[in-house]
């Protein structure tokens, strides 16, 4: 693999576990992940999703920044309309005083969520408008060099926490390339506009104190498996789950049987194109599918997310590509 891999964990609950089953699963990848060689893990912020516990970044990032030695970890990410910058600035430099050296913030300025559960956050949609303007007060607090006049973060004052800009469009390619930050695109469920986004931050990029030149992470899905059909049969699982996500209300799951005919409707090509980029088969293909994909996407980093519902896979989904691959496919 020519670029660096790292891990989006998504912080799924899955058939029959607890929200603590799966923070304990977290906890276990990451101390796994170490010694895998990845470079970091990355939590995103989601909310009213029954099947997705990362509600918390901060909170979740310090369980498992206790609980590891080395690898980095970060929000992929925070979604900024939803907080004050002061408030995010405090969380993260609690966090990088705690773990030096260890600790990321991506930032997006969606909602995680949907309208009825951004009010229940007591915002608006118009929170989003000042995501630019929000990043750079964030961006001041961690500096130490505070745009609102007598206030300071502490913690975050000089802990310098790195930036990441989190998007799915041009607008976030823009603004990472006019703030000289890393750029990281949600390939993983949001593919349509990567090839023009990643063109135009890296052709507009301005050198910054952060980051003197242009750095891209793409996000992809992942399944392997020694048998692909094993491989696809997660596939179809983890589609049938993004139904139930997507089209489900008050509670209400589909059934396989009923999930698989929304599939099937041009309602299901919505699923589809989410999972346009997706590597799934065989380890060797997966790891081949990378490559393509790094060079497809004119990625410095991949950013994979392991999609297989069923936990065993996901976590040996991540030893089999992982860097240092002369571990056995447990990680033991």
């Amino acid at each position: 693999m020519s670029v660096d891999l790292s891990i989006l964990d998504l912080a799924q609950v899955g058939a029959g576990e607890s929200v603590g089953d799966s923070f304990a699963a977290s906890v276990d990848m990451a101390r796994r992940a170490e010694g895998w060689g990845y470079r970091r893990i990355w939590y995103a912020e989601h909310h009213n999703m029954s099947s997705i516990a990362s509600a918390a970044p901060a909170v979740l990032i310090a369980h498992v920044a206790a609980n590891t030695e080395s690898i980095r970890l970060g929000a992929g990410g925070v979604m900024l309309p939803n907080h004050s910058p002061l408030a995010i600035a405090e969380q993260f430099g609690t966090l990088a005083e705690l773990h030096p050296g260890r600790i990321d913030l991506g930032l997006g300025r969606a909602p995680g969520g949907d309208q009825q559960t951004f009010s229940a956050l007591r915002r608006t949609m118009a929170s989003a408008d000042r995501f630019p303007s929000d990043v750079l007060e964030l961006q001041g607090y961690l500096r130490g060099q505070s745009r609102v006049e007598g206030v300071d973060a502490t913690p975050g004052a000089g802990t310098d926490v790195p930036l990441y800009i989190l998007g799915s469009s041009l607008f976030g390619a823009q603004l990472a390339a006019t703030l000289g930050l890393p750029y990281a695109f949600a390939s993983h469920f949001a593919p349509q506009a990567l090839e023009e986004a990643v063109a135009l931050y890296r052709r507009e990029f301005q050198p910054s104190d952060q980051l003197d030149a242009p750095y891209v992470i793409a996000g992809v899905c992942v399944i392997a498996d020694d048998d692909p059909a094993v491989a696809q049969a997660q596939l179809r699982m983890a589609k049938r789950h993004r139904v139930n996500a997507l089209f489900g209300r008050n509670g209400r799951r589909f059934t396989d049987e009923e999930a698989d005919m929304i599939l099937d409707m041009p309602q299901g090509r919505q699923i589809d194109s989410m999972m346009t980029y997706a590597g799934v088969g065989t380890p060797a293909e997966v790891l081949a599918y990378l490559d393509w994909f790094a060079g497809h996407a004119d990625a410095d980093e991949l950013i994979v997310a392991s999609i297989a519902p069923d936990r065993e896979i996901w976590r040996n989904t991540l030893a089999h590509i992982a860097p240092a691959r002369s571990l056995s496919p447990a990680g033991d």
